[in-house]
C-alpha cells in the first residue's frame, strides 16, 4: 500500500518539477539530478543535470557546470559544459572556459574565459580544474564549523 504511492510521487517528481535552490540558501557540496536546477542562492560546488539549469540573477555558482541547456543570469565560476544551448543574458558574470553546442550572449554579459563551440569541442572538455577549488572552500568550511 505504502510503496505503490511512493513509487507514484517519485515519477510525479522526476517528470516535470525543478530543484530550486533559492535566494538566502548556500550549499557547500556537489549536486548531481536528472531535472531541471534553479539556482537563486549560492553554490560552492559542481553542478551536474541531464536537463536545464538556470541561474538566477542573485545565483552565484563556483564549480563546474555540466548541463544539457543552460541560461545564465547570475554568476559563475569554473567550467561551463553545455551540450545544447548556452544563453548568457543580463548583466551575468562568467569566469571561466565555456564549452557550449551552441551559445547566446547579451551585449550586457560579461565573460572572461576562452569559448569552444560546437558538438565536438563539447565532447573533449576537460573539467575538474575548478573542482580543487569547490573541495578546499568546502574543506575549510568544514574546518570553520
Amino acid at each position: 500500500m505504502f510503496n505503490s504511492k511512493s513509487s507514484s510521487s517519485e515519477k510525479e517528481f522526476t517528470t516535470g518539477v525543478a530543484t530550486i535552490v533559492a535566494q538566502g540558501t548556500e550549499i557547500k557540496g556537489n549536486i548531481n539530478s536528472k531535472g531541471d536546477i534553479r539556482v537563486d542562492g549560492v553554490l560552492v560546488g559542481n553542478l551536474t543535470t541531464s536537463s536545464k539549469v538556470l541561474v538566477g540573477p542573485s545565483g552565484k555558482i563556483t564549480g563546474d557546470v555540466i548541463a544539457q541547456q543552460a541560461d545564465v543570469l547570475g554568476a559563475i565560476t569554473g567550467t561551463i559544459k553545455v551540450t545544447e544551448l548556452l544563453y548568457l543574458k543580463g548583466s551575468c558574470q562568467i569566469n571561466g572556459n565555456i564549452y557550449a553546442g551552441q551559445l547566446q550572449v547579451d551585449a550586457t554579459a560579461s565573460f572572461n574565459g576562452e569559448c569552444h563551440m560546437g558538438a565536438e569541442a563539447v565532447s573533449k572538455a576537460p573539467l575538474a580544474s575548478v573542482v580543487d577549488i569547490a573541495k578546499e572552500q568546502v574543506n575549510a568550511a568544514a574546518n570553520d564549523q
